[in-house]
């Protein structure tokens, strides 16, 4: 390996003797030059230790070989399973994934809008905050490139969504826990960042309805992505004020579960189906952790392969141009129900 510091694809052609086209030919398809050229290329690659600045090659081109994937809370374990997904099979397709994550905050979400229009993504896969999203500025991505939003739905913009069938996942839980105990009270929070616990909750009430019951729901104080400390604190507090009268509770989401499972534990109460047991707890998600809390949580799971495939295929059918580059339809895969101790 040579010592030479080889700073771009300029100093590059010079040491490697290829004019500079067709270095940029090879870098996005190295199929598409000469056998003799292409092994002559990356002998000067092996030689120099050269890699490209993909971004800045792509600055001036029209369409680049980059997609731009966009998660609302990569330190969360569901996210980073799916957006795995995602990256995975975005890179089966010979295309570069650039993956960000908002961290909860409507001010990054912004900022990493920004930063995709900048590099002139060949597509977006978006999933957004939901209710703190700036709706002009994801609508403005979505005009500007092929997206397909995955995950939270922005209703008003009318755009290409593949997710979870929140409505049917609720519905199944709901009718497991009232056919097999006490029928359960609803756990969730006031101000939920993400729109999905609108739906779950609506879901909730019409499911108990059908059942001929009546709906009971604690909203309690927290809008904030730290799910596990709220769904903690907060049942600490329903625990010491005997607020949770019924023998099942089903929450918005896995975290807040994840959180109460904990609260339950320090105060002496017993979680799962046998006897001694004092409640039966249930989520939805089936959040990567799910299966190891203790008991296991039952819940109800997304189908993260299917969700994950339809919507990376979604967005090479519009690069394809298919439909012209956006497309407006709806899709959602059915929940499944997992059974597991705690309830």
């Amino acid at each position: 390996m040579s010592d030479t510091t080889i700073k771009n694809m300029e100093e590059f052609a010079v040491v490697s003797g290829i004019s500079r086209p067709t270095l940029s030919k090879y870098f996005n398809d190295p199929e598409s030059v000469r056998q003799s050229t292409k092994a002559k290329i990356e002998a000067a690659l092996e030689l120099y230790a050269y890699r490209p600045n993909m971004y800045a090659m792509n600055q001036n081109r029209r369409s680049t070989r980059n997609i731009g994937i966009i998660v609302p809370f990569l330190a969360d374990p569901f996210f980073a399973e799916i957006a795995r997904n995602i990256e995975n099979l975005v890179i089966n397709e010979g295309y570069r994934p650039i993956l960000l994550s908002s961290h909860g905050d409507p001010r990054q979400e912004v900022e990493n809008l920004i930063s995709l229009r900048d590099i002139k993504p060949a597509g977006v896969l978006l999933a957004p905050l939901g209710r703190a999203s700036n709706i002009a500025e994801v609508g403005e991505l979505c005009s500007e490139f092929p997206t397909v939003l995955f995950d939270c739905n922005i209703e008003s913009l009318n755009h290409a969504f593949v997710g979870h069938n929140n409505t049917q996942a609720t519905d199944i839980m709901v009718d497991y826990l009232v056919r097999t105990g006490e029928p359960p009270i609803y756990f969730e929070m006031k101000k939920p960042p993400n729109p999905n616990a609108n739906k779950r909750r609506l879901s909730y009430v019409n499911s108990m309805e059908r059942h001929g019951l009546e709906p009971s729901i604690f909203s309690v104080d927290g809008e904030s992505w730290n799910f596990e400390e709220i769904g903690y604190s907060r049942g600490k507090e329903l625990i010491s004020s005997k607020g949770i009268t019924n023998g099942t509770v089903l929450f918005t989401n896995d975290r807040l579960a994840i959180g109460f499972l904990a609260a339950a534990y320090e105060m002496g109460l017993r979680v799962g189906r046998g006897n001694g047991c004092a409640l039966r707890v249930a989520g939805h998600d089936n959040h990567p952790y799910s299966r190891f809390t203790c008991p296991a949580l039952t819940t109800v799971s997304h189908d993260y392969d299917a969700i994950s495939r339809t919507s990376v295929t979604r967005l090479f059918d519009l690069l394809e141009n298919r439909e012209g580059g956006h497309s407006t339809d709806e899709q959602l895969f059915p929940g499944k129900l997992i059974m597991r101790d705690s309830a």
